[in-house]
């Protein structure tokens, strides 16, 4: 059984549907890639798995348990964390600042106080230790807004890593990294490949297709292909596609 399944999701805004009968299985220690043409709807799928989009219908389930429609502060405590396409961080906080403030021992403190706790002892060591997880060791003290983009965007990550997830979305991750932000971004996510189920959305095919062990190809709101990425470089839609050839 998969740690974290879709089963017949439905999503539609007003009239438009953007997700017709999606179904996805991700599991642990395995990197799992979405991809598909602009507009397919891979962001709100994204959302709808992790709370941002309640499904109209359909099942969203965590090992075993139905997790729809529950707020995203609920799925988070339940081990689900992601990043965004747009960066979400505090720019006026340190490194270790932001990454303090999604600990678990953090929870239900505030955001004041998590960020005084910050500097103090074992809440210290762990954000610290995050940040060096990431790549980030010795920037604790750096405001979030000085770091590079590439650094940012590492630190996006270990803020999610930080609160000690079971599942790891991150939404295109490689936009705005030139071509060494990018390695160092790949070689950040094998090192993680095996410690927890990673998904990635991505518009950077050899970028997904040399991470992900398996991939879904979404277009018109529903999984139109799956497989390994050999299986996909074979797949005759795939092939006939503008994602053909970026693969």
């Amino acid at each position: 059984m998969a740690l974290f399944e879709a089963h017949r999701l439905h999503k539609r805004f007003g009239r438009r549907v953007v997700l017709e009968d999606i179904s996805l299985a991700f599991a642990d220690g395995r990197i799992s890639g979405i991809m598909g043409p602009n507009g397919a709807g891979k962001t709100t799928c994204f959302n709808v798995l992790t709370g941002r989009y309640a499904p109209d219908r359909g099942r969203v389930v965590l090992d075993g348990r139905d997790i729809a429609g529950k707020k995203p502060h609920e799925i988070a405590r339940l081990g689900v964390s992601r990043s965004f396409q747009m960066m979400n961080l505090f720019d006026e906080y340190t490194a270790r600042e932001n990454v303090a403030m999604a600990l678990p021992a953090m929870r239900g403190r505030g955001f004041q106080m998590a960020r005084a706790a910050a500097g103090i002892g074992e809440i210290r060591d762990a954000a610290d230790a995050a940040l060096e997880r990431v790549g980030l060791a010795g920037r604790g003290d750096a405001i979030a807004k000085a770091l590079s983009y590439g650094e940012r965007r590492a630190l996006e990550i270990g803020v999610a890593l930080a609160a000690a997830p079971r599942i790891l979305f991150l939404d295109e991750p490689t936009s705005g990294l030139g071509t060494e932000a990018t390695a160092r971004l790949a070689e950040l996510i094998r090192r993680l490949k095996g410690s927890l189920a990673m998904v990635l959305i991505e518009h950077d095919m050899r970028f997904l297709f040399e991470l992900a062990d398996e991939v879904s190809v979404i277009h018109w709101g529903q999984v139109i292909a799956r497989g390994t990425p050999d299986e996909l470089r074979r797949n005759p839609w795939v092939q006939r596609s503008n994602l053909g050839k970026l693969a």
